[in-house]
């Protein structure tokens, strides 16, 4: 009976070990990390447009404008009597876009080197446009040699020279 109890003994340590072995908890295989890629490019960004700008393209002097502030007929040499305009020709690199910009005019008579009117004007230019400047002097202008300069934003951007007879 000895060696009954010994086998009986073995046999339920054995379903033990075997139970505990089934009981086991299977450990979590461990987990790669997937290869390195590159990473994905970003998408492009919208690069803003550039702000609108103005120019001054020209300017003629004459002794009228018309309706659209441009001189009727362009002129070199003036009476001591007339009214002298100065149509200053504008764009901006927008057709659209308004631009507000500062535009001045200097009008100095050359042979006494004497600055006889200075002026600027607040404007918003559309596209191509002109903006009309004038001086006159009701007992006459001095004879001689005249230069007009025109300002855009405080920079000096074209000059012109005429000539009172």
């Amino acid at each position: 009976m000895n060696r009954n109890r010994l086998a009986h003994a073995l046999l339920v340590a054995l379903l033990g070990a075997v139970a505990l072995a089934g009981c086991k908890k299977d450990e979590p295989a461990a987990v790669t990390p997937p290869p390195a890629t590159d990473p994905a490019p970003l998408p492009p960004v919208a690069t803003p447009a550039p702000a609108a700008t103005a120019s001054v393209t020209g300017i003629e002097l004459g002794n009228a404008v018309g309706a659209d502030m441009r001189v009727a007929t362009p002129m070199s040499t003036f009476a001591a009597g007339d009214t002298i305009h100065a149509s200053v020709a504008t764009s901006t690199s927008d057709a659209m876009a308004t631009v507000p910009a500062s535009l001045g005019i200097k009008w100095t008579h050359l042979d006494s080197k004497q600055v006889v009117h200075e002026e600027t004007k607040q404007v918003n230019l559309t596209g191509a446009g002109a903006t009309d400047f004038q001086i006159s002097k009701p007992d006459g202008w001095p004879t001689g040699r005249y230069k007009v300069e025109v300002s855009l934003d405080g920079a000096v951007v074209q000059s012109r020279e005429f000539e009172v007879r």
